[in-house]
Protein backbone atom coordinates (compact mmCIF):
# COMPACT_ATOMS: atom_id res chain seq x y z
CA UNK A 1 0.00 0.00 0.00
CA UNK A 2 2.78 2.39 -1.02
CA UNK A 3 4.33 4.86 -3.56
CA UNK A 4 7.50 4.74 -4.55
CA UNK A 5 9.94 7.24 -1.95
CA UNK A 6 10.59 10.55 -2.95
CA UNK A 7 14.57 11.67 -3.25
CA UNK A 8 16.21 13.19 -0.49
CA UNK A 9 14.52 16.64 0.13
CA UNK A 10 15.46 20.10 -0.58
CA UNK A 11 12.78 21.61 1.63
CA UNK A 12 9.47 21.57 3.49
CA UNK A 13 7.46 18.87 2.13
CA UNK A 14 4.64 18.99 4.34
CA UNK A 15 1.94 20.39 1.96
CA UNK A 16 1.86 16.20 1.31
CA UNK A 17 0.57 15.82 4.34
CA UNK A 18 -3.05 16.27 4.42
CA UNK A 19 -3.80 14.47 7.84
CA UNK A 20 -2.35 18.27 9.43
CA UNK A 21 -5.19 19.88 7.65
CA UNK A 22 -8.51 20.94 9.68
CA UNK A 23 -12.18 19.06 8.70
CA UNK A 24 -13.72 22.31 9.66
CA UNK A 25 -11.56 25.09 8.23
CA UNK A 26 -9.64 23.21 5.27
CA UNK A 27 -13.18 20.67 4.78
CA UNK A 28 -10.52 17.59 4.28
CA UNK A 29 -11.19 15.01 7.59
CA UNK A 30 -7.33 15.57 8.89
CA UNK A 31 -6.71 15.80 12.43
CA UNK A 32 -6.37 20.09 12.42
CA UNK A 33 -2.76 19.53 13.98
CA UNK A 34 -1.50 22.71 11.85
CA UNK A 35 -4.57 24.59 13.33
CA UNK A 36 -3.71 23.41 17.14
CA UNK A 37 -0.38 24.80 16.73
CA UNK A 38 -0.78 28.10 15.19
CA UNK A 39 -4.25 29.00 17.82
CA UNK A 40 -3.88 26.67 21.06
CA UNK A 41 -0.20 25.91 21.53
CA UNK A 42 1.61 28.81 19.96
CA UNK A 43 1.55 30.78 23.93
CA UNK A 44 2.21 27.39 25.62
CA UNK A 45 5.53 25.65 26.24
CA UNK A 46 5.78 21.50 26.22
CA UNK A 47 7.91 19.36 27.97
CA UNK A 48 9.73 16.45 27.12
CA UNK A 49 7.58 13.18 25.99
CA UNK A 50 8.54 9.53 25.10
CA UNK A 51 6.66 7.72 22.50
CA UNK A 52 8.39 3.88 21.97
CA UNK A 53 7.69 2.82 18.85
CA UNK A 54 7.18 -1.02 18.71
CA UNK A 55 8.31 -1.88 14.99
CA UNK A 56 10.40 -3.54 12.32
CA UNK A 57 13.09 -0.67 13.16
CA UNK A 58 13.91 2.80 12.30
CA UNK A 59 16.26 4.43 9.85
CA UNK A 60 18.88 6.21 12.85
CA UNK A 61 19.95 8.54 10.15
CA UNK A 62 17.40 9.60 8.76
CA UNK A 63 17.95 13.74 8.44
CA UNK A 64 14.16 14.56 9.82
CA UNK A 65 14.91 11.74 12.66
CA UNK A 66 17.75 11.30 13.95
CA UNK A 67 17.72 14.50 16.35
CA UNK A 68 14.50 13.28 17.90
CA UNK A 69 16.03 9.72 19.22
CA UNK A 70 15.33 9.03 22.62
CA UNK A 71 18.77 8.71 24.17
CA UNK A 72 19.68 6.13 27.10
CA UNK A 73 21.66 8.48 28.83
CA UNK A 74 22.96 6.01 31.63
CA UNK A 75 24.26 3.95 28.83
CA UNK A 76 28.32 4.49 27.33
CA UNK A 77 27.74 3.76 23.65
CA UNK A 78 29.47 1.07 21.92
CA UNK A 79 31.74 -0.20 24.87
CA UNK A 80 30.07 -3.66 25.57
CA UNK A 81 29.02 -3.42 28.87
CA UNK A 82 25.67 -2.93 30.52
CA UNK A 83 26.43 0.56 32.61
CA UNK A 84 22.79 1.25 33.83
CA UNK A 85 21.99 -2.81 34.74
CA UNK A 86 18.93 -3.05 33.15
CA UNK A 87 20.10 -6.02 31.46
CA UNK A 88 20.24 -4.59 28.26
CA UNK A 89 24.34 -3.86 26.77
CA UNK A 90 24.50 -0.67 25.12
CA UNK A 91 20.71 -0.05 24.60
CA UNK A 92 21.36 3.42 23.37
CA UNK A 93 18.38 4.16 21.59
CA UNK A 94 16.25 1.35 22.26
CA UNK A 95 16.30 -2.35 22.39
CA UNK A 96 16.03 -4.98 19.47
CA UNK A 97 14.30 -8.70 20.51
CA UNK A 98 14.45 -10.34 17.18
CA UNK A 99 18.65 -10.57 17.19
CA UNK A 100 21.04 -12.45 18.24
CA UNK A 101 24.47 -11.35 20.25
CA UNK A 102 26.70 -11.85 17.21
CA UNK A 103 25.01 -9.18 15.55
CA UNK A 104 22.65 -10.98 13.37
CA UNK A 105 18.70 -10.53 13.01
CA UNK A 106 15.96 -11.89 11.92
CA UNK A 107 13.90 -10.34 9.39
CA UNK A 108 11.61 -13.07 7.96
CA UNK A 109 9.38 -15.19 10.32
CA UNK A 110 6.48 -17.67 10.19
CA UNK A 111 3.24 -16.44 10.61
CA UNK A 112 1.57 -17.46 14.04
CA UNK A 113 -0.48 -20.02 12.45
CA UNK A 114 1.93 -21.67 11.31
CA UNK A 115 3.85 -22.20 14.54
CA UNK A 116 0.56 -23.84 16.16
CA UNK A 117 0.07 -25.95 13.40
CA UNK A 118 4.51 -27.25 13.20
CA UNK A 119 4.06 -27.84 16.62
CA UNK A 120 0.02 -29.19 17.03
CA UNK A 121 1.30 -31.73 14.59
CA UNK A 122 3.95 -33.21 16.30
CA UNK A 123 2.05 -32.97 19.80
CA UNK A 124 -1.50 -33.78 18.80
CA UNK A 125 -0.25 -37.00 16.15
CA UNK A 126 -2.55 -39.56 15.85
CA UNK A 127 -5.03 -37.52 18.27
CA UNK A 128 -8.79 -36.69 18.10
CA UNK A 129 -10.94 -34.37 20.33
CA UNK A 130 -11.97 -37.38 22.15
CA UNK A 131 -8.41 -38.64 22.77
CA UNK A 132 -6.42 -36.02 23.89
CA UNK A 133 -6.31 -35.50 27.94
CA UNK A 134 -8.80 -32.91 29.53
CA UNK A 135 -6.18 -30.46 30.34
CA UNK A 136 -4.69 -30.14 26.62
CA UNK A 137 -8.22 -30.06 25.20
CA UNK A 138 -8.16 -26.39 24.69
CA UNK A 139 -4.87 -26.44 23.19
CA UNK A 140 -6.04 -29.09 20.84
CA UNK A 141 -8.95 -26.65 20.04
CA UNK A 142 -6.69 -23.59 18.91
CA UNK A 143 -4.48 -26.19 17.00
CA UNK A 144 -7.50 -27.35 14.88
CA UNK A 145 -8.89 -23.94 14.04
CA UNK A 146 -5.29 -22.73 13.38
CA UNK A 147 -4.71 -25.75 10.80
CA UNK A 148 -8.59 -25.36 9.05
CA UNK A 149 -7.05 -21.32 8.62
CA UNK A 150 -3.28 -22.76 7.60
CA UNK A 151 -4.73 -24.82 5.00
CA UNK A 152 -7.08 -22.21 3.82
CA UNK A 153 -4.39 -19.79 3.35
CA UNK A 154 -1.78 -21.88 1.78
CA UNK A 155 -4.15 -22.87 -0.90
CA UNK A 156 -4.43 -19.30 -1.07
CA UNK A 157 -1.45 -17.95 -1.17
CA UNK A 158 -0.43 -21.04 -3.97
CA UNK A 159 -2.91 -19.63 -6.33
CA UNK A 160 -2.47 -16.26 -6.36
CA UNK A 161 1.52 -16.99 -6.67
CA UNK A 162 0.39 -19.02 -9.96
CA UNK A 163 -1.76 -16.19 -11.10
CA UNK A 164 1.04 -13.25 -10.61
CA UNK A 165 3.99 -15.40 -11.75
CA UNK A 166 1.72 -16.27 -14.82
CA UNK A 167 0.81 -12.45 -15.58
CA UNK A 168 4.36 -11.25 -15.14
CA UNK A 169 5.58 -12.87 -18.35
CA UNK A 170 3.10 -11.65 -20.89
CA UNK A 171 2.24 -8.21 -19.17
CA UNK A 172 6.34 -7.57 -19.72
CA UNK A 173 5.96 -8.57 -23.25
CA UNK A 174 2.85 -6.47 -23.68
CA UNK A 175 4.67 -3.33 -22.52
CA UNK A 176 7.17 -3.76 -24.55
CA UNK A 177 5.48 -4.52 -27.25
CA UNK A 178 2.98 -1.14 -26.91
CA UNK A 179 6.04 1.03 -25.68
CA UNK A 180 7.68 -0.02 -29.86
CA UNK A 181 4.58 0.55 -31.20
CA UNK A 182 3.42 3.95 -30.17
CA UNK A 183 7.15 4.96 -30.24
CA UNK A 184 6.92 6.08 -27.02
CA UNK A 185 9.37 5.21 -23.37
CA UNK A 186 6.91 5.77 -20.79
CA UNK A 187 3.28 4.35 -21.34
CA UNK A 188 1.58 6.52 -18.58
CA UNK A 189 -2.25 7.52 -18.69
CA UNK A 190 -1.89 10.26 -20.57
CA UNK A 191 0.30 8.27 -23.25
CA UNK A 192 -2.35 5.87 -23.92
CA UNK A 193 -5.25 7.72 -23.76
CA UNK A 194 -3.92 9.78 -26.20
CA UNK A 195 -2.80 7.16 -28.30
CA UNK A 196 -3.86 6.96 -32.52
CA UNK A 197 -4.05 3.37 -33.89
CA UNK A 198 -6.56 1.89 -35.92
CA UNK A 199 -5.09 -1.81 -34.83
CA UNK A 200 -7.80 -3.47 -32.94
CA UNK A 201 -5.48 -5.57 -31.11
CA UNK A 202 -3.29 -2.23 -30.09
CA UNK A 203 -6.83 -0.49 -29.13
CA UNK A 204 -7.54 -3.51 -26.84
CA UNK A 205 -4.48 -4.12 -25.58
CA UNK A 206 -4.16 0.25 -24.25
CA UNK A 207 -8.02 -0.09 -22.78
CA UNK A 208 -6.71 -3.14 -20.96
CA UNK A 209 -3.47 -1.31 -19.53
CA UNK A 210 -5.38 1.79 -18.58
CA UNK A 211 -8.09 -0.68 -16.56
CA UNK A 212 -5.24 -2.42 -14.95
CA UNK A 213 -3.26 1.34 -13.61
CA UNK A 214 -7.10 2.44 -12.82
CA UNK A 215 -7.33 -0.70 -10.69
CA UNK A 216 -4.31 -0.73 -9.10
CA UNK A 217 -3.33 3.18 -8.86
CA UNK A 218 -0.22 2.75 -10.81
CA UNK A 219 0.86 6.27 -12.33
CA UNK A 220 2.54 4.37 -15.43
CA UNK A 221 2.66 0.78 -17.30
CA UNK A 222 6.47 0.28 -15.71
CA UNK A 223 5.65 1.01 -12.41
CA UNK A 224 2.24 -1.60 -13.05
CA UNK A 225 5.16 -3.97 -13.75
CA UNK A 226 6.69 -3.03 -10.38
CA UNK A 227 4.12 -3.86 -8.44
CA UNK A 228 2.94 -6.94 -10.38
CA UNK A 229 6.66 -7.96 -9.76
CA UNK A 230 6.41 -7.29 -5.72
CA UNK A 231 3.40 -8.92 -5.27
CA UNK A 232 4.74 -12.11 -7.31
CA UNK A 233 8.18 -11.63 -4.96
CA UNK A 234 5.89 -11.35 -1.71
CA UNK A 235 4.21 -14.34 -2.44
CA UNK A 236 6.85 -16.21 -2.86
CA UNK A 237 8.29 -14.97 0.91
CA UNK A 238 5.09 -15.94 2.45
CA UNK A 239 4.71 -19.56 0.82
CA UNK A 240 8.88 -20.08 1.22
CA UNK A 241 9.15 -18.61 4.85
CA UNK A 242 5.50 -17.22 6.40
CA UNK A 243 4.10 -20.40 5.63
CA UNK A 244 6.47 -23.29 6.03
CA UNK A 245 6.47 -25.33 8.87
CA UNK A 246 10.28 -26.04 8.24
CA UNK A 247 11.31 -22.42 8.71
CA UNK A 248 12.55 -21.11 11.87
CA UNK A 249 15.25 -18.73 11.76
CA UNK A 250 15.30 -17.98 15.05
CA UNK A 251 16.33 -20.86 16.50
CA UNK A 252 19.78 -20.20 14.98
CA UNK A 253 19.79 -16.27 15.37
CA UNK A 254 18.41 -14.85 18.88
CA UNK A 255 18.91 -18.25 20.45
CA UNK A 256 16.28 -17.80 23.18
CA UNK A 257 13.73 -20.59 23.94
CA UNK A 258 10.45 -19.38 22.35
CA UNK A 259 8.39 -20.87 25.12
CA UNK A 260 10.06 -19.58 28.21
CA UNK A 261 8.05 -16.77 28.44
CA UNK A 262 10.01 -15.56 31.84
CA UNK A 263 13.20 -15.06 29.72
CA UNK A 264 13.87 -11.24 28.88
CA UNK A 265 17.13 -10.69 27.89
CA UNK A 266 17.46 -11.83 24.69
CA UNK A 267 18.50 -9.99 21.68
CA UNK A 268 21.08 -6.93 20.35
CA UNK A 269 20.92 -3.11 20.34
CA UNK A 270 20.56 -3.20 16.52
CA UNK A 271 17.36 -1.12 16.31
CA UNK A 272 17.68 -0.70 12.17
CA UNK A 273 17.66 -4.02 11.37
CA UNK A 274 17.23 -5.46 8.11
CA UNK A 275 14.68 -3.64 6.83
CA UNK A 276 13.25 -0.14 8.75
CA UNK A 277 11.11 1.16 6.39
CA UNK A 278 7.82 0.05 8.51
CA UNK A 279 9.29 1.66 11.45
CA UNK A 280 10.82 4.65 10.05
CA UNK A 281 7.70 5.58 8.47
CA UNK A 282 5.36 5.37 11.49
CA UNK A 283 7.87 7.35 13.65
CA UNK A 284 8.39 9.97 11.44
CA UNK A 285 3.86 10.07 12.00
CA UNK A 286 4.61 11.03 15.24
CA UNK A 287 7.92 12.60 15.59
CA UNK A 288 9.25 14.01 12.36
CA UNK A 289 11.07 17.46 13.51
CA UNK A 290 8.95 20.13 12.70
CA UNK A 291 11.16 23.23 12.71
CA UNK A 292 13.73 22.76 10.63
CA UNK A 293 11.91 23.32 7.48
CA UNK A 294 12.99 19.76 5.84
CA UNK A 295 10.73 17.38 4.45
CA UNK A 296 7.49 16.37 6.60
CA UNK A 297 6.14 17.20 10.40
CA UNK A 298 5.53 15.51 12.80
CA UNK A 299 2.31 15.65 15.18
CA UNK A 300 4.02 15.91 17.91
CA UNK A 301 6.16 18.76 19.13
CA UNK A 302 10.11 18.56 18.78
CA UNK A 303 10.81 17.61 22.41
CA UNK A 304 9.17 14.15 21.75
CA UNK A 305 11.50 11.55 21.67
CA UNK A 306 10.88 8.40 19.82
CA UNK A 307 12.29 4.73 21.63
CA UNK A 308 12.65 2.42 18.36
CA UNK A 309 11.89 -1.07 19.91
CA UNK A 310 12.10 -3.51 17.24
CA UNK A 311 10.01 -6.58 17.94
CA UNK A 312 8.17 -6.93 14.95
CA UNK A 313 9.67 -9.12 11.60
CA UNK A 314 8.20 -9.63 7.86
CA UNK A 315 5.97 -12.17 9.67
CA UNK A 316 4.16 -12.63 12.46
CA UNK A 317 5.25 -11.25 15.58
CA UNK A 318 5.77 -13.18 18.94
CA UNK A 319 3.85 -12.72 21.83
CA UNK A 320 6.81 -12.85 24.05
CA UNK A 321 8.85 -10.36 22.57
CA UNK A 322 5.81 -8.02 22.35
CA UNK A 323 5.47 -8.38 26.20
CA UNK A 324 8.59 -7.64 26.66
CA UNK A 325 9.09 -4.83 24.21
CA UNK A 326 6.40 -3.19 26.41
CA UNK A 327 8.07 -3.82 29.55
CA UNK A 328 11.39 -2.81 28.04
CA UNK A 329 9.76 0.89 27.58
CA UNK A 330 7.50 1.13 30.38
CA UNK A 331 10.94 0.63 32.17
CA UNK A 332 12.98 3.14 30.39
CA UNK A 333 10.67 6.01 30.80
CA UNK A 334 8.08 5.51 27.41
CA UNK A 335 4.69 7.30 28.24
CA UNK A 336 3.00 6.55 25.05
CA UNK A 337 3.27 3.08 23.20
CA UNK A 338 2.76 3.01 19.71
CA UNK A 339 1.84 -0.83 17.98
CA UNK A 340 1.20 -0.93 14.30
CA UNK A 341 1.02 -4.61 14.37
CA UNK A 342 -1.66 -7.09 14.60
CA UNK A 343 -2.27 -10.65 13.59
CA UNK A 344 -5.14 -13.92 14.02
CA UNK A 345 -3.19 -16.09 16.40
CA UNK A 346 -2.32 -15.29 20.09
CA UNK A 347 -1.26 -18.40 21.60
CA UNK A 348 0.37 -16.72 24.65
CA UNK A 349 -2.43 -14.20 25.18
CA UNK A 350 -1.74 -13.93 28.64
CA UNK A 351 1.63 -12.75 28.58
CA UNK A 352 0.93 -10.22 26.63
CA UNK A 353 -2.04 -8.76 28.84
CA UNK A 354 0.05 -9.00 31.64
CA UNK A 355 2.37 -6.44 30.37
CA UNK A 356 -0.43 -4.65 29.59
CA UNK A 357 -1.38 -4.58 33.07
CA UNK A 358 2.16 -3.76 34.02
CA UNK A 359 2.10 -0.29 31.78
CA UNK A 360 -1.84 0.28 33.00
CA UNK A 361 0.19 0.24 36.52
CA UNK A 362 2.97 2.86 35.36
CA UNK A 363 0.42 5.80 33.91
CA UNK A 364 1.71 4.23 29.87
CA UNK A 365 -1.05 4.24 27.25
CA UNK A 366 -0.91 2.19 24.64
CA UNK A 367 -2.16 3.05 20.67
CA UNK A 368 -2.91 -0.13 18.78
CA UNK A 369 -3.54 -0.52 14.88
CA UNK A 370 -7.27 -2.34 14.42
CA UNK A 371 -5.92 -4.29 11.53
CA UNK A 372 -6.05 -4.24 7.56
CA UNK A 373 -8.31 -7.68 7.06
CA UNK A 374 -11.67 -5.13 6.16
CA UNK A 375 -12.95 -7.33 9.02
CA UNK A 376 -15.67 -6.82 11.68
CA UNK A 377 -13.52 -6.89 15.08
CA UNK A 378 -17.04 -8.19 16.76
CA UNK A 379 -16.70 -11.38 15.12
CA UNK A 380 -13.03 -11.86 13.81
CA UNK A 381 -9.71 -11.95 16.10
CA UNK A 382 -7.28 -9.65 15.70
CA UNK A 383 -4.52 -9.63 18.33
CA UNK A 384 -3.27 -8.32 20.74
CA UNK A 385 -7.01 -7.68 21.45
CA UNK A 386 -9.10 -4.31 23.04
CA UNK A 387 -10.29 -6.75 25.73
CA UNK A 388 -8.88 -8.76 28.38
CA UNK A 389 -9.30 -12.47 28.24
CA UNK A 390 -12.31 -11.96 30.87
CA UNK A 391 -13.57 -9.18 28.50
CA UNK A 392 -13.21 -6.48 30.59
CA UNK A 393 -11.69 -3.20 28.39
CA UNK A 394 -8.34 -2.14 28.79
CA UNK A 395 -7.85 1.28 30.35
CA UNK A 396 -5.06 2.18 29.36
CA UNK A 397 -5.40 1.08 25.09
CA UNK A 398 -7.33 3.07 22.34
CA UNK A 399 -7.27 0.66 19.09
CA UNK A 400 -7.41 2.85 16.03
CA UNK A 401 -9.09 2.35 12.32
CA UNK A 402 -8.12 3.99 8.92
CA UNK A 403 -9.74 7.04 7.64
CA UNK A 404 -9.32 8.37 4.11
CA UNK A 405 -8.91 11.80 3.10
CA UNK A 406 -12.58 12.97 1.70
CA UNK A 407 -15.73 13.30 3.71
CA UNK A 408 -17.70 10.97 1.14
CA UNK A 409 -18.18 7.21 0.77
CA UNK A 410 -15.08 6.37 0.83
CA UNK A 411 -14.10 8.03 4.38
CA UNK A 412 -13.35 4.83 5.84
CA UNK A 413 -10.44 3.14 4.44
CA UNK A 414 -11.58 -0.18 2.27
CA UNK A 415 -9.14 -2.57 4.32
CA UNK A 416 -9.57 -0.77 7.82
CA UNK A 417 -11.44 -3.52 10.77
CA UNK A 418 -13.87 -1.77 12.51
CA UNK A 419 -15.96 -2.67 15.70
CA UNK A 420 -19.08 -0.96 17.78
CA UNK A 421 -16.82 -2.80 20.55
CA UNK A 422 -13.53 -3.18 20.23
CA UNK A 423 -12.53 -0.04 17.81
CA UNK A 424 -12.15 3.22 20.18
CA UNK A 425 -11.98 5.79 17.05
CA UNK A 426 -10.58 6.62 13.65
CA UNK A 427 -8.01 8.12 12.21
CA UNK A 428 -6.22 9.28 8.91
CA UNK A 429 -4.67 6.10 7.65
CA UNK A 430 -4.54 6.53 3.48
CA UNK A 431 -1.78 8.03 1.96
CA UNK A 432 -0.03 9.35 4.85
CA UNK A 433 3.18 10.83 3.93
CA UNK A 434 5.93 10.59 5.95
CA UNK A 435 9.48 9.28 6.18
CA UNK A 436 11.42 6.49 4.59
CA UNK A 437 14.71 5.06 4.81
CA UNK A 438 17.71 6.41 3.23
CA UNK A 439 16.23 10.60 4.23
CA UNK A 440 13.26 9.90 1.52
CA UNK A 441 9.71 10.38 1.77
CA UNK A 442 6.32 8.68 0.85
CA UNK A 443 2.72 7.41 1.14
CA UNK A 444 1.85 4.65 2.71
CA UNK A 445 -1.86 3.38 3.82
CA UNK A 446 -3.04 1.22 6.57
CA UNK A 447 -4.03 1.41 10.27
CA UNK A 448 -0.33 0.81 10.84
CA UNK A 449 -0.61 4.48 10.31
CA UNK A 450 -3.37 5.91 11.86
CA UNK A 451 -2.09 4.32 15.14
CA UNK A 452 0.71 7.03 14.73
CA UNK A 453 -1.33 9.52 14.08
CA UNK A 454 -3.34 9.16 17.13
CA UNK A 455 -0.36 8.09 19.10
CA UNK A 456 0.96 11.85 18.09
CA UNK A 457 -1.84 13.28 18.94
CA UNK A 458 -1.73 11.59 22.55
CA UNK A 459 1.91 12.84 22.28
CA UNK A 460 0.59 16.60 21.72
CA UNK A 461 -1.71 16.20 25.06
CA UNK A 462 0.97 14.33 27.30
CA UNK A 463 3.50 17.38 26.15
CA UNK A 464 1.37 20.13 26.98
CA UNK A 465 -0.77 18.68 29.98
CA UNK A 466 1.85 16.53 31.82
CA UNK A 467 -0.57 16.05 34.13
CA UNK A 468 -3.03 14.08 32.01
CA UNK A 469 -3.05 10.67 33.40
CA UNK A 470 -2.87 7.57 30.27
CA UNK A 471 -6.75 7.19 31.29
CA UNK A 472 -6.83 10.78 30.96
CA UNK A 473 -5.27 10.52 27.53
CA UNK A 474 -7.56 7.82 26.25
CA UNK A 475 -10.85 9.32 27.38
CA UNK A 476 -10.14 12.86 25.95
CA UNK A 477 -9.20 11.38 22.53
CA UNK A 478 -12.19 9.54 22.03
CA UNK A 479 -14.55 12.37 23.65
CA UNK A 480 -13.23 14.89 21.25
CA UNK A 481 -12.95 13.00 18.27
CA UNK A 482 -15.19 14.68 15.35
CA UNK A 483 -18.11 12.17 14.89
CA UNK A 484 -19.21 11.30 10.97
CA UNK A 485 -22.94 10.49 9.88
CA UNK A 486 -21.61 10.36 6.88
CA UNK A 487 -22.64 7.21 4.34
CA UNK A 488 -19.48 5.09 3.91
CA UNK A 489 -18.72 1.86 1.81
CA UNK A 490 -18.60 -0.80 4.86
CA UNK A 491 -15.17 -2.31 4.57
CA UNK A 492 -14.93 -5.53 2.96
CA UNK A 493 -18.63 -5.06 1.30
CA UNK A 494 -20.52 -3.48 -1.51
CA UNK A 495 -22.99 -2.31 1.53
CA UNK A 496 -23.42 1.31 2.73
CA UNK A 497 -23.37 2.34 6.54
CA UNK A 498 -23.35 5.12 9.03
CA UNK A 499 -19.82 6.06 9.67
CA UNK A 500 -20.78 6.95 13.58
CA UNK A 501 -21.71 3.06 13.40
CA UNK A 502 -18.00 2.02 12.56
CA UNK A 503 -16.51 2.66 15.86
CA UNK A 504 -17.27 3.36 19.60
CA UNK A 505 -16.90 6.83 19.25
CA UNK A 506 -18.36 7.20 15.47
CA UNK A 507 -15.65 9.39 15.08
CA UNK A 508 -12.32 10.77 13.78
CA UNK A 509 -9.83 11.95 15.67
CA UNK A 510 -9.60 15.47 15.80
CA UNK A 511 -6.30 17.33 17.75
CA UNK A 512 -7.93 20.76 17.95
CA UNK A 513 -11.10 19.63 20.32
CA UNK A 514 -8.74 17.44 22.00
CA UNK A 515 -6.44 20.21 23.11
CA UNK A 516 -9.36 22.25 23.98
CA UNK A 517 -11.03 19.45 26.07
CA UNK A 518 -7.89 19.40 27.87
CA UNK A 519 -7.53 23.06 28.66
CA UNK A 520 -10.82 22.86 30.38
CA UNK A 521 -9.80 20.03 32.33
CA UNK A 522 -6.49 22.45 33.23
CA UNK A 523 -8.78 24.19 35.09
Amino acid sequence: MSTPPKPAPVGDLSSSQWYLKDPRLDKVPGVAATRTYGELLKNLTPQPVIVAVIDSGIDTAHVDLKSVLWRNVREIPGNGIDDDKNGYIDDVHGWNFLGGTDGRNVNAETLEMTRIVAAGRQRFKGKTAATVKPAEKADFALYQKAEKAYTRRVKDETERSQQLEGMTEPITQMIAGMKQALGTTTLDTTALRNAKTDDPNLKRAIAGMLDMMTQTGASDADALLKELKDGAKQERSLLENSLNLDFNPRADIVKDNPNDLTERYYGNNDIQGPDPMHGTHVSGIIGAVRANNLGVMGLAPDLVRIMTVRAVPDGDERDKDIANAIRYAVDNGAHIINMSFGKEFSPQREVVEAAFKYAAGKNVLLVHAAGNEGANLDVTGNYPASFYIDKTAVPNLLTVGASGPRDNSQLTANFSNYSKKAVDVFAPGVAIFSTLPGSTFGNESGTSMASPVTAGVAAVLKAYFPKLTAADLKRIIMQSAQVHRTKVQLPGSDKEVDFSTLSITGGVVDMYEAVKLAQKMAL
